[in-house]
């Protein structure tokens, strides 16, 4: 039956069927691309060596850092089960919270500051999803050869050989897995005691926590890879909000390049109506996702470069000028701006107020660290006793005060209170209190009975370190019942 608007379409309903199951005629749609494994060929240039620059920059203090002491303990260690946070000679407690928050604050407004500037810097060059795809795809070129020779290995059938290459390549990935997730907890665990206790295979935690760090390692950077950036990760999908056109990126000059297509280097290709890209596809087979970035900017890009030291290499076997592909902004491509000219749009007012607001908060935060009083004292109040009258007619109540010392000496502390007359205050002696060490120190105060009116009154505990400046004065109340 026909419809006025043409013939009637047979409708095949969405299904997991074959190209042989199909009724003759009909088109089957699929929901889902198969997805291509993609082989990355290697190159050479500067922004390659950039890359590895960071790799090595980054992996070095990663690796490194947990290895290195402080006096007599590590000195970066996140200490969760003692509720201690040492870096270098700062020693942080979790009421130290605001320290992490301005953290958090710095890196995402440096994360906007980078993108506004050039594009997904971060991404291309530092993201551990990048180093360690890096570093495991360097180990697949090292073991099964060049993108042509692992090609050539997975299309091929199994053989000695194959299988040679693909268990060796596989005990260097675990074996860096492991080493990395084994080196993330030691951030956490003292990282000596932690490879005596996995040696010993003791610490069932631990050992669930390096192989669960490793494996996620292992499957991240040695299968998912590109999948990560594309997929899973949010930072791609909200990029093109802090791009604008004066945004460094990796750009295809279209109008030089096109139309592309081969040619011999001795013939005049411009009198062929040919432009400089001669299709060679070199910079869509180095890009590790796999993208051609001469259909403009996409998504996936994640602004490495590889694809201009690919672009660059041809330009200059053909004796073409380089930057057919480059690091530019849309407005320099398509208004031919020189250099200079760049550069005056890439400090515009939106990059100068996130530079101002950075500058700003790393000052303050430094600021505060510097100042920072290595003294913390939490005031609590008994809740079984709130307000008593004791042996010699005096009104009292009871507190717990935990006294923290920040500091790494063993330190003695005075604790005093003031803020109601006659105010007496009870405990033996000064607190001593080792070095990173806190403690709950009970302390009664007591008032002449009907010296104060019924109800809630301020008051004030003194905690001053002997020998030294250090003071902390903390706020609390004095019940007196009706």
């Amino acid at each position: 039956m026909n419809t006025p608007s043409g013939p009637a379409r047979k409708v095949i309903p969405i299904s997991p069927v074959t190209s042989s199951d199909a009724p003759a005629g009909s088109e089957i749609v699929s929901l889902y691309e198969a997805q291509k494994k993609i082989y990355p060929r290697s190159i050479s240039g500067v922004f390659a060596r950039w890359r590895w620059a960071m790799v090595a920059l980054t992996q070095l203090a990663f690796y490194g850092v947990p290895w290195l002491e402080w006096g007599q303990r590590q000195m970066v260690l996140f200490d969760l089960g003692a509720r201690r946070f040492y870096i270098f000679g700062l020693v942080l407690y979790p009421q130290d919270f605001i320290y992490l928050t301005g953290l958090l604050i710095i890196s995402a407004l440096s994360l906007f500051l980078f993108t506004a500037v050039a594009g997904r810097l971060w991404c291309g060059f530092a993201c551990p999803q990048t180093v360690y795809t890096e570093i495991f795809m360097w180990i697949e070129h090292k073991i099964e050869g060049d993108r042509s020779a692992r090609l050539r290995l997975d299309n091929g059938p199994w053989s000695f050989e194959k299988v040679r290459k693909k268990f060796f390549k596989q005990v260097a990935w675990l074996t860096v897995a492991l080493w990395t997730g084994f080196t993330f907890v030691g951030y956490f665990v003292p990282i000596r005691e932690l490879g005596g206790e996995l040696l010993a295979l003791q610490g069932s935690w631990q050992i669930f926590w390096v192989l669960f760090y490793g494996f996620a390692t292992y499957g991240n950077a040695g299968y998912m890879r590109e999948q990560v950036c594309k997929y899973m990760c949010p930072y791609a999908r909200f990029q093109s909000a802090m791009f604008d056109k004066d945004t460094l990126i990796v750009s295809y000059d279209g109008e030089r390049g096109e139309p592309r297509g081969p040619r011999n280097k001795t013939v005049d290709y411009k009198a062929k109506g040919l432009g400089d890209c001669i299709d060679c596809t070199l910079c869509v087979q180095v890009c590790p996702v796999g993208i051609d970035i001469r259909k403009g900017l996409q998504y996936e890009c994640i602004g490495c470069g590889l694809c201009v030291d690919a672009c660059n290499t041809v330009m200059d076997k053909m004796q073409y000028p380089k930057g057919l592909i480059r690091f530019s902004t849309q407005n320099a491509v398509a208004r031919r701006w020189s250099q200079s000219q760049i550069m005056q749009r890439v400090f515009r007012p939106r990059v100068l107020v996130y530079s101002a607001v950075l500058v700003a908060l790393c000052v303050a935060m430094l600021a505060s660290l510097v100042t920072r009083t290595p003294l913390k004292v939490d005031v609590v109040r008994d809740r079984a006793a709130l307000s008593r009258i004791v042996a010699d007619g005096k009104l009292e109540n009871i507190y717990r005060l935990q006294v923290m010392n920040a500091t790494e000496g063993t330190q003695r502390y005075q604790i005093t209170a003031r803020g109601l007359q006659g105010l007496e205050t009870s405990i033996d002696g000064d607190v001593e209190i080792g070095p990173a060490e806190s403690r709950w120190v009970a302390v009664r105060l007591q008032i002449p009975y009907g010296s104060a009116p019924p109800g809630s009154h301020p008051v004030h505990f003194d905690v001053q370190a002997a020998g030294s400046a250090v003071h902390v004065t903390e706020k609390s109340v004095f019940l007196v019942p009706r």
